[in-house]
């Protein structure tokens, strides 16, 4: 286990990388999130491994770029924030596909065993070029998130509608020894 590799997860619109962005104005190490990095390489050489396209190919994507990440992130010092990480990915394609693959990889490559959720905020989410799923999918990804990381026995802490820099302040004091 990394105990130092934390992920913020929860719902798509719900803040991750505004919060994510807040920690590394504040000098953290972060890691930006696998899919919309995808998204952006894909639309930039008109390829199809895009969750409205081909979304077990992008799902498949997402899963070995959370493993580069982790990877990488060996070299960072001190806490390494993951806006998602392999889980989201894993826990994607197992409902997509069926393939019982949760357990394997969510064993393999634990992180630290809080992890923070973003819950549903509608007030905030937002589509655009890069996130084309309605506010009723993003919660239901929710749903699917909570119980997979409950499964792999991680402790989700849910991180409170406040402003960003507080959002922070609770996330670095839950991790304070």
């Amino acid at each position: 286990m990394t105990d130092r590799f934390v992920v913020l997860s929860g719902c798509s619109g719900g803040g991750k990388s505004t919060l994510l962005a807040e920690l590394a104005g504040r000098g953290y190490a972060v890691v930006d999130e696998p899919g919309r990095r995808i998204v952006r390489e894909e639309l930039d050489r008109g390829g199809q491994a895009l969750p409205w396209a081909d979304a077990e190919a992008f799902l498949r994507r997402a899963v070995a770029k959370a493993l580069e990440d982790r990877r990488q992130a060996e070299a960072q010092a001190g806490w390494v924030f993951f806006d998602r990480g392999l889980i989201d990915a894993i826990s994607g394609l197992e409902d997509m596909t069926g393939e019982p693959a949760l357990a394997e990889f969510g064993q393999a490559h634990r992180y630290n065993r809080t992890v923070f959720l973003t819950p549903p905020w509608p007030e905030i989410y937002e589509t655009d070029a890069e996130r084309k799923h309605g506010f009723e999918q993003a919660v239901t990804e929710y749903g699917r998130l909570v119980r997979d990381y409950a499964r792999l026995g991680y402790q989700t802490v849910e991180v409170p509608k406040r402003p960003v820099g507080e959002r922070a302040d609770f996330v670095l004091a839950r991790l304070a020894p």
